[in-house]
């Protein structure tokens, strides 16, 4: 079989920078905890915990004192600092820049009158949790068209999204809640928020499913982003897998297959591309 890998997979920027804070400290043997996981992927989260890095719960957070604590891509509410203030804990802030600018917008727009903020996203995604507690009190988060009818009448909505997020969907709910804005005689003004590594990509994944017989697409378990990518390619090719370790390929997945590609997620780690990619040359060669 030709194994081809999809240029654009692994970490987008906001990922690595994370990574590397972590693994600069970690190999200078200082001792680093991690509020979440670091990434949604458990290969990449449990090679960081075998150098050290000790991963918390926000549960676990009131309990920690006196040490560091990395802040991951997804970012945080601003009580999450105000209590790492309170317990003298030195934060490593590795927010993704995009993230951060968007947490700040939120926080602005929110002042003004009459004002509500509207969230495209998952309500348990902690991106989200990050966005929504800049301005819990007029902020809704919405994952659907569906959910529309639960928002409150306003003259000012402002629409952002989780970064990660499909941006068709998006769209579609644009055009939905431009029409109830419209009716209601309101103002939707939109900020598209999707990261560009993602909607960018939507075109070059089609192309590469189209061009492979097969694809593996390698992702961790609750990325959301590797799930939104994950169905890109398999609307057009119905013959993709998703996995996330080389024991979860399956032999015959790859009968009869000429050429296989291999994608990842934005939160897929390069090295574990590799492997993957190895395991099936080793299935090939069987």
């Amino acid at each position: 079989m030709i194994i081809r890998i999809e240029e654009k997979s692994g970490f987008c920027y906001g990922v690595v920078r994370a990574v590397e804070m972590a693994d600069s400290m970690l190999d200078k043997g200082e001792s680093l905890y991690s509020l979440g996981q670091i990434v949604h992927n458990e290969e990449e989260v449990l090679r960081l915990e075998k150098k050290g890095l000790v991963t918390i719960s926000h549960e676990d957070l009131p309990a920690l004192h006196n040490c560091k604590l990395l802040i991951r891509a997804h970012g945080e509410p601003p009580s999450t600092y105000e209590i790492a203030k309170r317990n003298r804990i030195e934060l490593i802030d590795g927010t993704c820049p995009i993230v951060s600018k968007i947490q700040v917008a939120i926080a602005q727009k929110a002042k003004e009158p009459d004002a509500i903020i509207v969230i495209f996203g998952k309500l348990d995604h902690p991106e989200v949790e990050g966005l929504f507690g800049q301005s819990p009190k007029n902020t809704y988060v919405i994952g659907s068209i569906e959910e529309i009818k639960e928002l409150p009448e306003s003259s000012n909505v402002h629409l952002y999204s989780q970064t990660t997020m499909d941006s068709k969907a998006f769209q579609n709910l644009i055009e939905v809640l431009e029409k109830k804005q419209t009716d209601e005689h309101g103002r939707l003004l939109v900020h598209n928020t999707i990261c560009g590594h993602v909607s960018h990509r939507r075109p070059g994944l089609q192309k590469f499913a189209s061009e492979n017989d097969l694809i593996i697409f390698v992702g961790g378990k609750n990325s959301s982003n590797g799930k939104v990518l994950f169905q890109v390619c398999r609307d057009v090719n119905p013959r993709t897998y998703y996995v996330g370790s080389p024991d979860e390929l399956v032999k015959h997945w790859f009968e009869g297959a000429k050429t296989v590609g291999v994608a990842g997620a934005t939160s897929t780690p390069r090295w574990q591309i590799d492997t993957i990619t190895d395991k099936i040359r080793e299935i090939d060669s069987l």
